[in-house]
């Protein structure tokens, strides 16, 4: 199901709130293309347990997620959080309820069960390569390609089918 996420006279335009779990901002910053995050969007929230989970070992992204655009906020309920422990990881679960109590524009998730329950829950949930191909439609990047393939040489596993489907719908 693709939902019209990308109306992007909403990005840049007005303080979006953007709310991101682990997975993107370390595989982002992998490739050295974290600024794609700040072009996009301006600020990235990040919930602590995300933070944490960077901060947790020399890797990619422990010096970048210090970045200027990025804002780590605490959840404020904790309700739902032993809710969402039973599926999710607690990086997904902040995440999500951080994106939920903000009442976030968007929610950087890539986790599949992570990414169907924050669309189950309302919020609109974008994977990185959807950063990659809006990226590329705004001229932040001139080819998706190659960071895709950057990322996969670090280590990010995507499978021929999702890597077929990206290049076409980035035209390359």
């Amino acid at each position: 199901r693709t939902r019209d996420i990308w109306n992007l006279r909403r990005c840049r335009q007005a303080a979006m709130k953007v709310v991101s779990n682990t997975t993107p901002i370390i595989w982002l910053a992998s490739i050295n293309r974290l600024d794609i995050l700040e072009k996009l969007f301006g600020e990235i929230i990040i919930a602590e347990a995300v933070y944490s989970e960077i901060k947790a070992k020399q890797g990619y992204g422990y010096e970048q997620v210090d970045s200027h655009f990025i804002n780590v906020q605490r959840i404020q309920g904790q309700l739902y959080k032993n809710f969402l422990l039973t599926q999710l990881d607690l990086g997904e679960a902040e995440t999500i309820i951080l994106a939920k109590e903000l009442t976030a524009d968007f929610v950087i998730i890539d986790e599949n069960l992570g990414y169907r329950f924050a669309n189950n829950v309302g919020l609109t949930a974008i994977r990185t390569l959807s950063l990659l191909l809006k990226a590329k439609e705004k001229g932040f990047i001139t080819e998706a390609k190659p960071l895709l393939d950057d990322m996969i040489d670090k280590g990010r596993w995507y499978s021929n089918t999702v890597y077929r489907s990206f290049l076409a719908k980035a035209g390359e």
